[in-house]
């Protein structure tokens, strides 16, 4: 494949580049222990080109870890498109407050809670994570700040994510794109090595920056996009916008967020995009790129646009499928075709030949309620799951004590 940063110095001279220096700084690990914030908003989440993973068994989960005196940490790692969801669900869990902690949920103090779906649970009176862990077995922390075990989450990209869970560094494996795709696997390997839970749904949108929304550019065919991405359309003229050259923004090659745009746009993993003059490692990086430079144009998920990173609509043979929820067409319908899964692996073990064991199962709980899709999913722009297909998940779980 062509290495699109190679050409950047002959193109540059015709594109407004005004990417300032140092602006993304470094990744920490979220969801530390006693953290009871929702893990910030995702356009502010911190970023980093390359985060190390923890190394840390997914095996000895429901009983102590030698010399510890209860089950050990659970870790994740890897897409920056999972990150909102799986970070914000973990600073729940390490938080662990009660349900009628107002403030805490970010209601009134005086209304007590008023989480979406939390009722629909029987109405627990117990702290968040004691009740998901509880229904595997784990004894409740019953302190704020105590859940049963910790959770923490790193950021970096999901052929990261894949490939750690399957070399045993972290428990759970966070991916934008199929197993399948970011490490070559075929099918059957995939369902021999790792169980692919899905948390929700992202209607990966195509974005311009906000002079060239305004300046008449809201919507594109798909023809046109690929076109962009294939240097055959390099003037935004050409698409009825101003004559401006077009700045094309690219995930880094390895992410689950580039793999899922090609295979869905370009029909391809490996399907060429010479058109990219630079390309990003995280989400957080290509937002911010998108706001600093004029005339961009990029692909991300759905958490990351804001005033400056404006979603268009985009005709897929004759239906366009616009932005607005409301749409009669929408990029957050499943029939959008840039519409994708949002991947938790764990990994198939002597240890767990289920592949999925009970820390995994009692977090990844919370997430298939509808409290958890409103809240950590629904909350962050992404697209709940349906209630078949979260009963589908469910299934992939172990049984609840």
């Amino acid at each position: 494949m062509t290495r699109e940063s190679d050409r950047l110095a002959d193109r540059v001279s015709r594109r407004k580049f005004l990417i300032a220096s140092g602006a993304v700084g470094t990744a920490g690990l979220a969801g530390c222990s006693g953290q009871s914030d929702s893990g910030g908003d995702a356009e502010t989440e911190a970023a980093a080109d390359e985060s190390t993973p923890t190394e840390q068994s997914s095996q000895d989960t429901a009983s102590s870890e030698s010399g510890s005196s209860g089950p050990s940490m659970l870790t994740a790692e890897g897409s920056s498109t999972v990150y909102p969801i799986a970070n914000k669900g973990s600073s729940y869990w390490n938080a662990n407050a009660p349900p009628d902690d107002g403030e805490y949920w970010g209601s009134n103090p005086e209304e007590g809670n008023t989480v979406p779906g939390w009722e629909a649970l029987g109405e627990p009176d117990m702290r968040i994570a004691d009740y998901f862990a509880s229904l595997y077995g784990f004894e409740p922390g019953g302190q704020q700040a105590t859940p049963p075990f910790p959770t923490s989450i790193g950021l970096s990209h999901s052929g990261t994510g894949c490939q750690s869970v399957v070399d045993g560094l972290v428990d759970i494996g966070n991916s934008s794109g199929p197993i399948t795709a970011e490490l070559g696997w075929s099918e059957s390997k995939a369902e021999e090595e790792v169980v692919d839970h899905v948390l929700g749904r992202d209607g990966q949108p195509v974005v311009v920056s906000s002079d060239v929304y305004n300046n008449g550019v809201t919507q594109l065919t798909g023809e046109q996009v690929r076109k962009i991405y294939q240097d055959e359309i390099t003037n935004w003229s050409e698409v009825g916008g101003p004559d401006q050259e077009i700045y094309v923004i690219g995930r880094a090659e390895g992410s689950g967020t580039d793999t899922a745009f090609r295979l869905n746009m370009l029909g391809s993993a490996d399907a060429p995009m010479p058109g990219v003059d630079t390309r990003f490692g995280q989400n957080q990086q290509v937002a911010q790129a998108v706001s600093q430079n004029e005339g961009s144009i990029a692909y991300m998920a759905l958490a990351f646009t804001s005033d400056t990173v404006l979603p268009i609509g985009i005709e897929f043979e004759g239906t366009l499928y616009e932005p607005d929820k409301d749409a009669e067409n929408t990029i957050f319908d499943s029939a959008y075709p840039l519409n994708r899964d949002l991947h938790q692996y764990t990994k198939i073990t002597e240890d767990t030949p289920s592949g999925t064991d009970m820390r995994e199962a009692a977090f990844m709980n919370m997430f298939l309620t509808d409290f958890g899709q409103q809240v950590f999913v629904e909350a962050n722009n992404y697209i709940p799951l349906p209630t078949a297909d979260i009963e589908a998940e469910k299934a992939k779980l172990p049984e609840q004590v």
